[in-house]
């Protein structure tokens, strides 16, 4: 555990100085803060070139400040660096679980990137969001990658009808696509297998995928068994296979060795006929949440993954697949900051001085779900020096409600805006209405224009799926 002047600046602005550091490495992934932040005349915090206290006061707090810049920068340079490392056909898809909105999905294709999705609301969300933007439906099955260990066979029947590729998880799964092709003798449905690679790394034991203990994928020693029963199934096109060894990974190395593991899979299952063309080798990069946290760029990261393959390629006496490659964190998590209005103080003499936002694991349950660590501003007076150590707690009625503790702070007052960095990945994708708190409102800043992109929850909105039944009603006085 880092002390708390290892964790901290001693203002706000050398955030800024480090994230401007990151911006001449390129790489989003490796940036505190969204690639655009700066500092205006009045020393306050600027993303998109807008003043974040005027957008809390203009859209109200907690608030998504999600960076289009930054976004896209990281969306291009993944692109890029497929083009620049890998020799073969090469596809990014966007993993949507990080954060699916109609607004982001939009961002997203516009860039050239594909999609992964793990839910029938996902799969709905970024379809709709597709069709807004003319795409035709052959383009959005080209483009769309259907993820999960347990599917439903309504959420199956979608994916079917829309004709995108669904990377099967198990036995029953594959059981369940056979029975409903039965009902179309014409239909066949192009899938990926997701195998288990065995390959530990080190990040949260939650977020580790790829392990031989976990819930997704075949596991290895079902390989001959898989192959055979798929390629006697006519109506299953197998284009290739996936692995995702698991999420927020700096090390290089596991990725080196799931390329190797996984190509020699590819030639075991072309040895039983199945014409599988794609190698589908997950996501995992990490981003900066801390100061000392290192992890390798966009770039790097291509570069190890495609190198990788190729050698093994080569190696196997193989054509190059098509390679693809599953980023979600590393392209959203950087480009958000949540912006707070701090309001209550509490003083414990000689223990702990907590102070209050007006949010919390509602809207970013990472801290009390996964012990994650996050870099903090008072963003309406980035230069105040930091001079007290301070816990951050939320407003929920739960004592594990804590933001961040033990960080030091300039010496705030109610009303004070606190940001909290790097709030892309799963902050807005796993928000509850937990102690029924309406979930906060999300704005796309770009240019100094800043656009809504999700609307602020109403008390009714809370209610709107309530129904109470006529008989209880008798009760009422």
């Amino acid at each position: 555990m880092l002390s708390i002047e290892q964790r901290t600046s001693h203002s706000g602005q050398d955030y800024l100085d480090q994230a401007n550091l990151s911006e001449v490495k390129g790489s989003p992934n490796q940036s505190l803060l969204p690639l655009t932040a700066t500092v205006n005349n009045c020393d306050h915090l600027e993303v998109g070139g807008c003043d974040i206290q005027t957008l809390v006061k203009q859209f109200g707090s907690p608030l998504y400040v999600l960076d289009e810049v930054t976004l896209r920068t990281a969306c291009h340079q993944y692109r890029e660096a497929f083009k620049t490392y890998y020799a073969g056909t090469s596809q990014v898809i966007y993993a949507s679980k990080a954060w699916s909105c109609l607004g982001i999905v939009n961002i997203v294709a516009s860039e050239g990137l594909g999609f992964d999705v793990v839910s029938g609301g996902e799969l709905h969300t970024t379809v709709k969001a597709l069709e807004m933007m003319n795409w035709s439906r052959e383009k959005i099955a080209q483009n769309l990658y259907f993820h999960g260990n347990n599917k439903s066979q309504e959420e199956l029947k979608i994916a079917i009808d829309i004709g995108c590729t669904i990377i099967v998880d198990n036995w029953l799964e594959l059981e369940i696509l056979v029975k409903l092709a039965e009902q179309n003798p014409a239909l066949t449905i192009p899938i990926l297998l997701r195998l288990t690679p065995g390959i530990e790394c080190h990040t949260h034991e939650y977020i580790r995928t790829g392990h031989l203990d976990s819930k997704f994928g075949f596991d290895p020693n079902q390989l001959d068994r898989l192959f055979t029963y798929v390629s006697q199934q006519q109506s299953l096109d197998c284009r290739g296979l996936h692995a995702h060894i698991g999420s927020q990974i700096f090390e290089r190395q596991p990725h080196e060795d799931l390329g190797s593991v996984m190509v020699e899979w590819l030639k075991k299952a072309q040895n039983y006929g199945l014409k599988c063309q794609e190698l589908n080798i997950g996501g995992g990069l990490g981003i900066r949440y801390v100061e000392s946290d290192d992890p390798p760029s966009i770039e790097q990261w291509v570069k190890t993954v495609s190198e990788a393959v190729m050698k093994a390629c080569e190696a196997n006496q193989l054509p190059y697949p098509k390679l693809i490659a599953e980023p979600g964190r590393s392209l959203v998590g950087s480009a958000c900051i949540t912006a707070y209005t701090i309001g209550s103080r509490k003083e414990i003499p000689d223990l702990r001085t907590y102070i209050a936002i007006d949010g919390g694991m509602s809207d970013n349950p990472r801290p009390i779900t996964y012990q994650s660590q996050y870099c903090v501003v008072v963003a309406n007076r980035l230069s105040a020096p930091y001079s007290e150590t301070v816990t951050i707690a939320g407003k929920h009625c739960e004592s594990g409600d804590i933001l961040i503790k033990d960080i030091k702070l300039p010496l705030t007052q109610p009303g004070d805006i606190l940001v909290v960095m790097a709030t892309g990945a799963y902050n807005h994708s796993m928000a509850s209405n937990y102690n029924r708190l309406p979930r906060p409102a999300a704005v796309l800043v770009n240019n100094g224009e800043a656009n809504l992109i999700l609307q602020r929850e109403t008390y009714d909105d809370l209610i709107s799926q309530d129904r109470l039944p006529q008989r209880l009603l008798s009760y009422s006085s």
